[in-house]
């Protein structure tokens, strides 16, 4: 078969590490993470994209292609470039925009909150509620469609709510709920 016809496949095509929405779920976001999405679009778009398209151009206008490194290299971070705009395009159309600060004073837990909860040992953590593109385990951001999250929504100060972990079944009491610009 002509190889005109046949699917590329790159290396990188199964390592999406992006996560996907559910079906049927807003892609609720917070006003700073509408905005990095934003702005890493319009680097991509404006800036990178363009030089890119020029070093194509002008590995493409040095003659055999198949052996040009420049070329080649060029048109796969092309592709590359391509998918992750469509992805953040998608994802910026369908954000639906919380501003935690908006909320006011709430002892609920909602999309937004930070969340401090202390387990069986007295170990206390702060968590912030935020949107699947957002996400930062590290510093206590965690995602709103996340088993703690789930959990943790709709309770109040001094709930205690059950998390089932790989580790077995973790209880957890809320300590605070807060909201703020994240």
């Amino acid at each position: 078969m002509n190889k005109a016809f046949t699917k590329e496949k790159d290396d990188d095509d199964d390592l999406d590490d992006t996560p996907k929405l559910p079906q049927g779920v807003k892609n609720y976001i917070t006003p700073a993470g509408y905005q990095r999405l934003r702005e890493e679009f319009d680097q991509l778009w404006k800036v990178e994209r363009p030089e890119l398209v020029k070093t194509i151009t002008w590995a493409a206008s040095n003659g055999d292609r198949s052996e040009n490194g420049d070329y080649i290299y060029g048109k796969k971070r092309l592709r590359e470039i391509d998918r992750r705009l469509r992805f953040l395009s998608k994802r910026l159309d369908n954000a639906e925009v919380v501003d935690p600060a908006q909320r006011g004073e709430c002892d609920q837990v909602f999309f937004g909150a930070t969340v401090t909860v202390c387990n069986v040992r007295g170990e206390s953590q702060t968590y912030s509620i935020v949107g699947m593109d957002e996400t930062e385990p590290g510093c206590g951001r965690i995602s709103w469609i996340s088993p703690l999250a789930k959990a943790l929504l709709k309770t109040r100060e001094g709930d205690v709510v059950t998390l089932h972990t790989p580790g077995g079944v973790e209880e957890l009491e809320v300590i605070e709920v807060y909201y703020e610009a994240l």
